[in-house]
């Protein structure tokens, strides 16, 4: 994935909200496509690159990895690599990545409350 123009007012304007609260980069972070669906994913005990990847669809190989570095980048998941043949890579929630998952189940619960009489599908 490219990097950002530092120079960018899309980018300046983020990091000037990230410098306000941290709560913004965490925004900003699950708010990129398939984030939080492969977090919950995980969560459901799909913890190998081909169970996440068959669940999500639609999902395509390059962008699955890229969620997945992230979100260990971030420490919301880890990684365990086991040796043998073939290799196998498996992913666990973090504790944050736990804690992460219940807030986020409780924004879900929250969001039906307010668009289920607005034809949003929930």
């Amino acid at each position: 994935m490219p990097e950002r123009k530092t120079n960018s007012s899309n980018y300046q304007n983020q990091s000037f909200l990230e410098s306000k609260c941290p709560l913004n980069e965490l925004l900003f972070s699950m708010s990129r496509r398939w984030t939080t669906d492969i977090l919950f994913c995980i969560e459901e005990g799909k913890n190998r690159f081909s169970a996440i990847r068959e669940e999500l669809t639609y999902i395509t190989d390059h962008i699955l990895s890229d969620r997945l570095k992230t979100l260990e980048k971030n420490g919301l998941i880890s990684r365990h690599q086991y040796q043998g043949m073939p290799p196998k890579v498996t992913y666990a929630l973090t504790e944050h990545g736990v804690e992460l998952c219940r807030l986020l189940e409780q924004l879900c619960e929250f969001s039906s409350l307010i668009y289920e009489d607005k034809g949003v599908a929930v």
